[in-house]
């Protein structure tokens, strides 16, 4: 367990504390909002930058991948040069990088701008618990200053959409990016005030081959399935980044292993209980985050919603899984954590296979029973699955298990878009329909994404123009339909997991 924190200044009267919790929480919601306010902004900006599918994917997901890969790294790092210049220079840096996504050009300039925006949420999240933990002395304040800490990320990326629908509509695309500016100029100069010095008088190590192991193993395997799922296949050179990738990952968890202070402690998942929490908050964040994503791409291009009307589609979604998480203790309390994860996980499936059997976007009204079911057994899982993973943890572990807890939400939802957009994607440009006069490099092109597809209707005579975007729509349907499917598949084997795993050697009850 490592040293108690070193403080500097005078201890901490209640305004200040309230003004730091208001600061780390603020620049929290804007970490949470930033993971999905592009969903109902992506057709815009497809429209005006003309990304691929997988470029598509990345400028969606590598904000989460940056931010799940150096989350534990910024938090070792903070600990050695102090909590307040790490969750400052945060600060500063999400501010620079959100107006840098905001006036990109072109996709590869906002892909890096997007990967920046997640290395500085990386920098905030890392330090503002130990902040608490160090502002709050009492345990009862600190416990509640913790809640309303973990729930401001919650929000924020249910909220998103709505935000990233209001802006884009009226502001356009950049805009929902610009916003964050004048926000994080005052959370910078509010905190720089109130946050107070601290450090951990004995630091870990900080391992940095450990860090370009993680960083560049991950980036290895999400790159080549997103090559696989662009280009319908598999090649030598996809093979060979799958296989590198692969490699890196084994030698990074192996090399943590051996070393008396690791950047990631995988001897927890020795824990049956902690591997299994772990691996539900990663199953079901994935697939929310993945749902808030594809659904509000599927209303906009193949329902033709505006950017605004598909954020407030989501919002019974968003309603139903703050509901799961606040009764989520009082429905563990009834049937405990075992079959409350179970239960949760299956009505979660049971939601995804509705939404794939009946969808339809010009009938919402049968889409809003599984919305509110997915929102609600999500918001169980996601409380239940995070608390599983603190209590299946001793005590003197708990801040390498909260690591852990906070990388795998970031993961899954990382993970949840490159796995089921590449799945989207393979299953969109293998099943366009042909249109009689397309010429071969008109529908190579058209195969690519669906703004791909609109680029070049834009330039047909109109008969054969609607002709492409009505293939493109059945495609994308059909798409997002086998996304729904793969993603109840993975949500079933997690409940049945979670139901032979999490039961107790004893009484079979977790």
């Amino acid at each position: 367990m490592s040293a108690p924190p070193r403080t500097t200044g005078e201890s901490t009267a209640p305004n200040r504390r309230r003004l730091v919790l208001a600061v780390v929480s603020g620049s929290l919601l804007l970490c949470g909002i930033d993971l999905t306010v592009l969903h109902v902004a992506v057709p815009s900006m497809s429209r005006e930058l003309r990304p691929s599918a997988a470029q598509l994917l990345w400028i969606v997901d590598v904000y989460s991948l940056a931010l799940a890969a150096l989350l534990v790294t910024c938090g070792t790092l903070g600990d050695r040069i102090g909590r307040r210049r790490m969750v400052l220079s945060g600060f500063a840096a999400f501010g620079l990088a959100s107006a840098a996504c905001a006036f990109s050009a072109s996709t590869g300039q906002l892909i890096a701008a997007r990967a920046a925006l997640g290395v500085a949420a990386a920098m905030i999240m890392a330090s503002t618990v130990a902040i608490i933990r160090v502002v709050f002395t009492d345990d009862r304040e600190r416990a509640l200053a913790i809640g309303v800490w973990t729930s401001a990320h919650s929000v924020g990326a249910t909220i998103g959409p709505l935000v990233g629908g209001i802006v884009t509509e009226h502001w356009g695309w950049g805009a929902v990016f610009l916003v964050n500016v004048p926000v994080i100029v005052v959370i910078l100069a509010v905190g720089a005030r109130v946050i107070p010095e601290s450090k951990n008088p004995v630091p870990r190590r900080w391992d940095v081959a450990s860090v370009a192991l993680s960083v560049t193993g991950l980036a290895g395997v999400v790159y080549a399935l997103k090559q696989a799922g662009e280009h319908a296949g598999v090649d030598t050179v996809i093979a060979v980044t799958a296989l590198g990738g692969a490699a890196l990952l084994y030698v990074f968890v192996r090399r943590q292993r051996r070393l008396a202070e690791p950047l990631l402690d995988f001897s927890l998942f020795a824990e049956r209980r902690f591997t299994t929490a772990t691996l539900c908050v990663i199953g079901c964040f994935g697939s929310y985050v993945a749902l808030l994503f594809f659904l509000t791409q599927w209303l906009q291009q193949v329902g033709d919603y505006s950017p605004l009307r598909a954020g407030l589609t989501l919002m019974p979604l968003a309603a139903a899984n703050a509901v799961g998480a606040v009764t989520a203790p009082w429905v563990s309390a009834r049937r405990g954590n075992r079959w409350s994860l179970t239960g949760a996980l299956v009505l979660f499936a049971a939601a995804y296979a509705a939404i794939a059997a009946v969808g339809d976007t010009a009938h919402y009204g049968l889409l809003l029973l599984p919305l509110l079911g997915a929102g609600y057994g999500a918001g169980i899982v996601m409380t239940l699955g995070a608390d599983s993973i603190m209590s299946a943890a001793q005590p003197e572990r708990s801040g390498e298990a909260a690591a852990i807890q906070e990388t795998s939400f970031e993961l899954g939802a990382g993970l949840g878009v490159a796995v089921l957009g590449t799945v989207l994607a393979l299953v969109y440009r293998t099943g366009l329909p042909d249109v009689a006069g397309l010429t071969t490099a008109d529908r190579s092109h058209a195969e690519e994404s669906f703004s791909a597809a609109e680029d070049v209707a834009a330039r047909l005579p109109s008969s054969t123009a609607d002709a492409v975007l009505d293939a493109a729509r059945q495609a994308y349907d059909h798409g997002f339909t086998i996304v729904a499917i793969t993603a109840t598949v993975v949500l079933i084997g997690t409940a049945v997991m979670a139901a032979v795993m999490l039961r107790s050697a004893g009484a079979g009850e977790s």
